[in-house]
């Protein structure tokens, strides 16, 4: 079929894009590169469409569907709408994307090359040609780029040469695309979806939660832009959720369970009247996790999958908890965090969280009698702040304490509580001990591992960090305390002056380790109300045959990690999981940090779990490697293999 036609199928309805597909994510170069292979008559690929009843057909976009039988894109997606972009000059009405990425391309008549509008390059050379306009005048507008040229001297011998090329460009509109077509009764929804993922056998196929929304959406047309709403007003909140994250809350409210497969036979009134619940539910344990337990931003906000178990018990308890069973849920959701509870089999442990609140003798106290069992204690020990870097797992619990309790900036004096402070921006991680001043110590440099050390962290303002500067303890301690009493005690410092010189780092270290201890059992307790057997018994391990290694320790590093999520965004592709918590599958414990993580791959379940290993040791890329995570080291690296394994594949898409 002439790629015209297949646009003018796309205008007047008979034409679409199904509702499972993703979103544009084309770059410009891919753009270029396959208007050259169209100009040079290179075969491009053919495209594969599922025909089916538009009365039953579940599409993208506002546009209507024509009458009868349509051809819904299973393959070619990324080539059609580049097309559709540079001839029509707009984007088809199915678009989701950066329509940047095909707005401006030019054609050069000397060179044969294309390229995408540069002004200092392009506006005083005539022989630059704007595609989009000459595909909209078409033939008629020929004449006119004709006399444009031949009124020029240094041009007016070559105007032939250059007729033939524009005709040429112009011929790509007429260029004939293979179509092979999925039809019959017995192509349901399920059939085409295992189709397409065996076609993008290279490219982005379906996750579990995918299928799950494409059922959802085969009824209920605009589920996936009413979930988007919901993510965006928590992105603006700070916190960074997806798609499958949300669904997995709209499933536990209505089904009790964790596996997506339980939500195939539900109806769009059931899914609508679900998220609408388990959306207010997020927000109250949002709006509780924030508030009492200070973790108000997604780089603290650990545990993440335990919210769908509270959305669960919230929405049995029609949302209303007294204060002794809500802290009761957050000493559980706290305690969850710090042991890793859903750092190994996410699904698994949901179900068995699901199941503890079920029945009879379901509830909060089973589900307590479940996380100690699993982990063996819920006592804290000075030796779990051993972890360092951001990306510890006690890192969370740290910042937790500073914001519940009464942590006191060392500039001000004023307490360090969520509604003084507001997000993360204004609150800074602060070296107790300079970094500078430990890795030139002449008596014993300190490595990374120690000079990042969790109890060597503490939060200021940005105006206190920035006033302390590079000192060293001994020197800036005095005048805090001096200018603000307590201020010192408030974040854990001890008290003896000798721990506060630089060659007792090690001891100041050790000492602040036990008062973090006994700060997070006593704040703990409190969420208990005096029920306290659930931190009765031994405490739990602490692991120091294995120390964990890895994770970001510079500004630097998280100013790459945080771009690349945004290229990645930027793409249409998923950030990945910054300072991920690397963990056994079966215990939860901690092995490693990676910078920035898709555990899942960045076609999410599908393809090979990618790390960013910034400044690694060998070490930590090995636990990587032998757990099957591709691992690159630079940002660069991973940029090229984005662009040259996945959104060169996207076309599938």
């Amino acid at each position: 079929m002439r790629i015209d036609t297949i646009l003018d199928h796309i205008d007047n309805g008979h034409m679409a894009l199904p509702e499972f597909q993703r979103g544009y994510v084309w770059n410009r170069d891919q753009v270029r590169g396959l208007f050259d292979s169209l100009y040079r008559r290179h075969p491009v690929g053919g495209l594969l469409v599922w025909a089916t009843e538009s009365r039953t057909a579940t599409h993208r976009g506002e546009g209507p569907l024509a009458s009868g039988v349509v051809k819904l894109l299973l393959d070619g997606q990324q080539r059609i709408t580049s097309l559709y972009g540079v001839l029509r000059g707009m984007a088809p009405k199915f678009f989701d994307g950066n329509a940047q990425a095909f707005t401006g391309l030019y054609f050069h008549l000397e060179t044969e090359n294309f390229g995408f509008y540069q002004p200092v390059k392009m506006q005083d050379d005539p022989l630059w040609i704007d595609v989009t306009e000459l595909m909209r005048t078409g033939n008629s507008g020929l004449g006119a780029y004709v006399a444009r040229i031949s009124s020029i001297p240094e041009h007016s011998a070559k105007v032939g040469d250059y007729v033939g090329r524009l005709s040429k460009l112009l011929g790509i509109r007429d260029v004939d695309l293979h179509i092979e077509e999925v039809t019959g009764a017995d192509k349901s929804l399920d059939v085409v979806v295992d189709i397409f993922n065996r076609v993008n056998s290279g490219g982005t196929k379906l996750s579990k939660g995918d299928l799950a929304l494409a059922k959802i959406c085969a009824d209920w047309p605009d589920a996936r832009d009413t979930m988007k709403v919901e993510l965006r007003k928590w992105q603006t909140a700070g916190y960074d959720f997806n798609l499958d994250w949300l669904l997995r809350s709209v499933n536990t409210v209505l089904t009790g369970e964790a596996k997506f497969l339980y939500l195939h036979d539900k109806g769009a009134e059931e899914v609508q009247s679900a998220l609408k619940r388990a959306a207010t539910h997020v927000d109250s344990c949002l709006n509780m996790i924030a508030s009492r337990l200070g973790l108000d931003h997604d780089q603290v906000f650990f545990g993440r999958f335990g919210v769908p178990v509270m959305v669960r018990y919230l929405d049995k308890h029609r949302g209303t908890l007294n204060e002794t069973d809500r802290d009761k849920l957050l000493f559980w959701f706290a305690q969850a965090g710090m042991w890793g509870r859903f750092s190994g089999s996410t699904e698994t442990a949901i179900d068995k969280d699901l199941e503890a609140l079920e029945g009879p003798e379901g509830g909060l106290d089973n589900l307590l009698t479940q996380l100690r069992l699993w982990h063996g204690g819920l006592l804290v020990e000075p030796g779990h702040f051993t972890g360092w870097s951001l990306g510890a797992r006690f890192y969370p619990v740290l910042y937790m304490l500073s914001r519940m309790g009464a942590a006191k900036d060392w500039g001000t004096g004023l307490a360090l509580k969520a509604h003084l402070l507001g997000r993360m921006s204004r609150l800074e991680v602060h070296h107790i001990f300079p970094k500078a001043q430990l890795y030139r110590h002449g008596a014993h440099k300190f490595g990374r591992a120690e000079v990042n050390a969790l109890a060597n962290f503490c939060f200021l303002t940005r105006d206190t960090n920035l006033r302390i500067s590079d000192r060293l303890p001994e020197e800036y301690f005095p005048e805090i305390e001096k200018a603000h009493p307590g201020v010192l005690a408030s974040q854990w410092i001890p008290d003896d002056p000798k721990l506060w010189k630089i060659e007792n780092f090690l001891a100041f270290l050790e000492e602040r380790k036990k008062l973090l201890a006994q700060e997070v059992n006593r704040r703990m307790a409190e969420l208990l109300h005096g029920d306290l057997r659930w931190l009765e018994g031994p405490a739990a391990p602490v692991s120091v045959a294995a120390p964990v290694v890895g994770g970001i320790t510079s500004e630097e590093e998280e100013q790459q990690v945080e771009a690349l999520n945004h290229w990645m965004n930027g793409h249409g592709l998923p950030n990945g999981v910054v300072s991920f918590d690397f963990s056994d599958a079966e215990t939860g414990e901690q092995r490693a940090v990676f910078d920035l993580a898709w555990p899942n791959g960045i076609q999410e379940e599908l393809s090979q779990p990618v790390a960013l290993l910034l400044n690694e040791p060998a070490e930590v890329i090995a636990i990587a490697s032998q757990a099957g995570y591709r691992c690159f080291q630079s940002v660069a690296d991973l940029k090229r293999y984005i662009e040259s394994d996945i959104l060169v594949m996207e076309d599938a898409a």
